[in-house]
């Protein structure tokens, strides 16, 4: 039972690591990725659908963005999901094929407002690694107090229980130190 509770804590911990990981790749540094475009959303004939699903994003220069969608109908639809985007920061150009970004370069002040968001997405990262540590904790004494396993026990499986959340709390920060470094290179 131990074990079990364990192993789910580490599942999820894992989870919201590359959720958080996911977000960072969300925020665009000085060069164009099309991560950044993986969480937008389209009302594609009434269903809210993942903007890969419905078109192929390349990225032939630094700075540029092409988006090509399968389905031509769609165009529409798209850029103005693409417009209501926060922090995109670029006027998506339709042509009736396809769509173009071109993306400023980022000012200074633009970057701090970046690393700042990062900063916010990290700490949910760890919020929720925390979270999942206690739902497993609230387990571990459960099974303490019904007597399910013995004292000595469960304290050596809450301390594995924190090693692991330090471990992905210590990955997060990681995370974070690298997006920002990548934020501020100029």
């Amino acid at each position: 039972m131990i074990a079990e509770i364990l192993k789910e804590a580490k599942e999820k911990m894992d989870k919201a690591l590359e959720s958080t990981k996911d977000d960072f790749a969300s925020v665009r540094t000085g060069r164009a990725n099309p991560g950044m475009f993986q969480k937008v959303m389209v009302d594609y004939y009434g269903t809210p659908t993942p903007l890969p699903q419905l078109c192929g994003i390349q990225n032939p220069e630094a700075r540029s963005i092409i988006i090509n969608p399968y389905d031509k109908s769609a165009l529409q639809a798209i850029e103005k999901a693409l417009n209501a985007m926060p922090n995109l920061g670029a006027q998506p150009n339709n042509d009736g094929e396809i769509i173009r970004i071109n993306l400023p370069e980022l000012t200074e002040e633009r970057r701090k407002e970046y690393v700042k968001l990062t900063r916010d997405k990290a700490e949910n990262g760890r919020v929720s690694v925390r979270s999942i540590r206690r739902t497993a904790k609230e387990g571990l004494e459960g099974i303490k107090k019904d007597g399910g396993a013995g004292e000595d026990e469960v304290d050596r499986a809450e301390k594995e229980l924190e090693a692991l959340t330090k471990a992905h709390v210590d990955k997060i920060d990681e995370a974070l130190k690298n997006k920002e470094a990548e934020l501020l290179e100029v």
